[in-house]
């Protein structure tokens, strides 16, 4: 079994539809807000947004975590949905990632994709404060300020737009981690939101966390945390969005004029936290620029850049022994290592410095001894697999599957290739023997080939044949 193994998932979208509220939204005296004049057309957004989005996924570390991405996602919708229907496109996808970088920072595209550094995470003390970091990114969106911006500099065009997306891309250590020949570098302009925006920005997104359930309260309070978890080296957020003035008091007045909807809280947010914490050091934006390893982990820093063609279409049988048969695709090759037999395309093995079979794509299929106790002895094997593997992480319980016709569990497991240095999704099956032991099906693809890999290896453990 390769020593590190490797899942990317997008972040979920949510369209932008309008919401019919249950109950009615008439807070008196809150702040009318009125989008500022935008001479670009909303799908100008969207495709300025598309391709940002595309250039920062190849430059931004993910944190690819699967749990606390689904947190982040779920907090998003809710927010999502409290957005007035004024502000409301139907155009646009929001959708949410987390980056693996230590700076404090957040920035939402136009169009809907947004980023939120883990370091911002890290450093709020609620849901709410990050909740309301989100509400305000969103409401950057949903007024399209950025556009809105470049509006105010006729003549820019969509590159020169394209410095002004987010406003918290020069502010964030963005400029300073992208490539220079990266289109967003290209167009970047050293621009910020401007103290009209920001406030837009504050009282938009203050009244969309009351109606999605959140004090908007915690929004003010997490500017304090900003300003304090920052030191005297100047906020990263803060740099990219200036204070309008007052911000911490307008936002509290406001919140008097304002109803809370209901709890939106998911009660998840200690749990995260504490997963955070048990992850290696995020890397700073100066050491992913870098191309260095934060101290106690390689999140984020690739050694070698893997390239295989996609599993085939066409399977063909296989007999690695007596006692086993399986169909695997037809562009797999086949490697006896001494932890079983692995097959992956070709370009995917690699000899690791204990003179281990690694490969980066494919499936290993091998036996462990065990007790007759299928659950118990499946968790049991993936912590051993963790002692030798220390950025292994369990993404899902035990879920009953079928392996070869037998009952058996299937898991999703998350860890980072000793080869690529990045992601990988684990898809970990076993089912048990007629002497009790164990025989496990391991499935590895990068995150970023998971949705292509993954029926691959539904197939293969359905195919198992075994002759015990």
């Amino acid at each position: 079994m390769s020593s590190r193994m490797s899942t990317h998932r997008y972040g979920r979208v949510f369209p932008a539809l309008a919401v019919a509220l249950t109950l009615s939204w008439q807070a008196a005296a809150q702040t009318k807000i009125v989008a500022p004049r935008n001479s670009y057309s909303v799908a100008e957004d969207v495709k300025l947004g598309r391709e940002a989005s595309a250039e920062v996924r190849k430059e931004l570390p993910m944190l690819n975590d699967q749990r606390v991405d689904d947190w982040v996602e779920d907090v998003g919708a809710d927010l999502v949905r409290a957005i007035p229907a004024e502000f409301q496109h139907s155009e646009f996808r929001y959708t949410f990632d987390v980056v693996n970088q230590k700076e404090i920072n957040a920035f939402a595209l136009p169009g809907g994709p947004m980023y939120l550094n883990r370091g911002m995470i890290e450093a709020a003390r609620s849901e709410g404060e990050v909740a309301g970091v989100m509400a305000h990114e969103i409401s950057h969106v949903a007024l399209r300020h950025g556009t809105a911006q470049a509006t105010k500099g006729q003549g820019w065009g969509l590159l020169g737009a394209l410095g002004q997306i987010g406003g918290a891309i020069v502010g964030g250590g963005l400029g300073q981690v992208l490539s220079t020949g990266s289109q967003i570098t290209a167009g970047l302009k050293l621009m910020q939101y401007s103290r009209e925006f920001e406030s837009q920005a504050d009282l938009l997104g203050a009244q969309i966390l009351a109606r999605a359930g959140y004090d908007p309260r915690e929004m003010a309070n997490m500017f304090q945390t900003i300003e304090k978890e920052s030191g005297g080296g100047g906020p990263q957020w803060m740099s990219s969005h200036p204070n309008p003035g007052n911000r911490y008091n307008a936002i509290l007045a406001e919140a008097k004029t304002l109803r809370v909807q209901g709890n939106a809280n998911t009660g998840q947010f200690q749990s995260i936290q504490a997963r955070l914490g048990d992850m290696s050091p995020a890397p700073t934006a100066e050491q992913i620029a870098r191309g260095q390893k934060p101290s106690g982990g390689n999140v984020g820093t690739a050694t070698r850049t893997v390239r295989v063609e996609p599993p085939s279409t066409s399977y063909r049988t296989r007999n690695p022994n007596d006692q086993l048969r399986v169909s695997v695709p037809s562009n797999w090759g086949e490697m006896d290592a001494r932890d079983g037999v692995t097959y992956a395309p070709d370009g995917a093995f690699f000899r690791g410095d204990n003179g281990s079979t690694e490969f980066t794509h494919g499936v290993q299929i091998g036996v462990a001894q065990g007790s007759g106790n299928l659950q118990r002895d499946t968790q049991r094997l993936i912590t051993a697999f963790s002692q030798s593997n220390p950025n292994l992480r369990q993404q899902t319980s035990l879920q009953r599957d079928n392996v070869g016709g037998r009952n058996g569990y299937t898991t999703i497991l998350s860890n980072v290739s000793s080869v690529t240095g990045q992601r990988e999704r684990i898809a970990f099956s076993t089912t048990q023997l007629r002497d009790g032991s164990l025989l496990y099906v391991v499935g590895v693809a990068p995150q970023a080939e998971a949705q292509t890999y993954d029926p691959a290896f539904r197939r293969v453990r359905q195919s198992v044949l075994i002759r015990d």
